[in-house]
């Protein structure tokens, strides 16, 4: 065989085997950090609840999709999108819709059990934050099965629910928490009291990190991994003050991570804007009730730089306007993960390299939680 094609398949990894590798890294993280807590607090895991939903979702999985091609819940493809996209015409959507309310359920059952009403209260508030984004992405996937293309509710519609949305979570801190929740922690021993500002901030980070994710969901596996990291690693961060969230967190990556049997590439099914705004929902909530909005901001690295990216293609196609309305592009395409494609990356090698910097951010992050926690 030539010597090129295999570095090339080396290169182009399989959808299998990044589930597997990411599957295999997060179980060996989760079996490292329950030894190492195990004597801080006996019986606490968050490997056994990131296994149980993984094996919950991508059971359901396999009697759900069904159901979803019975209703003909067939993605619609944008038109001015990668034309390697429009094979995908037709794969269900609307994924969210089974794999979200397995992991929520597990958190709240599984707190509920462990940790009484303590841990239970701040789980329950994630888990509604989350189902409420969850339902503005349904409103959104459901317009466009309706309207048979791809334009869902409005954007000032959408906009307007999440900022609903983001206004409750905030009145029910602002009743529930203590008004040190005002004031950011920051690396090194630093602090940010912001007062009154932090709840403008708390309800543009809701608003920014749901359609952020929101945005990273494009390519087969791509939102569904990323979130899965992202969700375990502020989950083990933030366990030293709130064991509870940490089982959220927990439950919720195995979701994404049971969802990722069915979303992997080839993709059998994709998350929809049900999936994708319920996952920036969950992260936000744990990063604003647990004062790790700084940790969040570097897990959250790769959904930062996929909505700058099409932050600065509009901004520069509008700056960049000639007398005919046409303007220059700074990529190929917006968000970035599309330039990639464009630009000759295969949609896994797109997927394995974001996976590995998602990683590398969360161990970032590690390295700088001792100076928060």
């Amino acid at each position: 065989m030539d010597s090129k094609l295999i570095s090339d398949q080396r290169l182009n990894p399989t959808g299998l085997n990044l589930l597997l590798a990411l599957a295999a890294v997060l179980s060996l993280a989760g079996l490292i950090f329950d030894w190492q807590v195990g004597e801080l607090q006996v019986g606490f895991s968050i490997t056994l609840p990131l296994w149980l939903c993984t094996l919950l979702t991508a059971a359901v999985g396999y009697w759900a999709i069904p159901l979803l091609q019975a209703i003909k819940a067939g993605q619609f493809i944008r038109e001015d999108g990668p034309q390697t996209h429009l094979q995908k015409a037709g794969t269900p959507t609307m994924g969210g819709v089974f794999f979200v309310p397995v992991g929520v359920a597990v958190a709240l059952l599984w707190s509920g059990f462990a940790l009484g009403t303590s841990g239970f209260i701040p789980v329950l508030a994630v888990s509604l934050l989350t189902l409420g984004f969850g339902f503005i992405g349904w409103l959104d996937d459901w317009q466009i099965l309706q309207r048979k293309s791809n334009t869902g509710i409005s954007p000032q519609m959408k906009l307007g629910l999440q900022i609903g949305v983001a206004v409750l979570f905030c009145l029910w801190l602002l009743w529930s928490q203590p008004a040190t929740i005002t004031t950011i922690a920051l690396p090194f021993g630093w602090a940010l009291p912001l007062g009154l500002l932090f709840w403008p901030l708390a309800g543009f980070a809701m608003v920014a990190e749901s359609n952020a994710t929101n945005l990273t969901d494009g390519v087969d596996g791509l939102a569904a991994g990323t979130g899965a990291i992202a969700l375990l690693g502020l989950g083990a961060i933030i366990a030293p003050v709130s064991p509870g969230l940490t089982i959220f967190c927990a439950c919720m990556s195995g979701s994404y991570l049971g969802f990722l049997v069915h979303n992997r590439n080839p993709a059998r099914v994709f998350m929809g804007d049900t999936g994708s705004l319920a996952l920036g929902g969950a992260l936000v909530g744990v990063g604003l009730l647990t004062n790790a909005l700084w940790i969040l901001l570097i897990i959250s690295g790769i959904f930062f730089v996929e909505s700058v990216s099409v932050i600065a293609q509009v901004t520069y196609y509008k700056a960049t306007k000639d007398a005919d309305g046409k303007g220059k592009r700074l990529f190929k395409m917006a968000p970035f993960h599309h330039h990639l494609e464009l630009s000759g990356w295969t949609e896994t090698q797109i997927v394995g390299a974001f996976y590995l910097i998602n990683a590398f951010l969360v161990l970032l992050a590690f390295f700088l939680q001792s100076s928060l926690f």
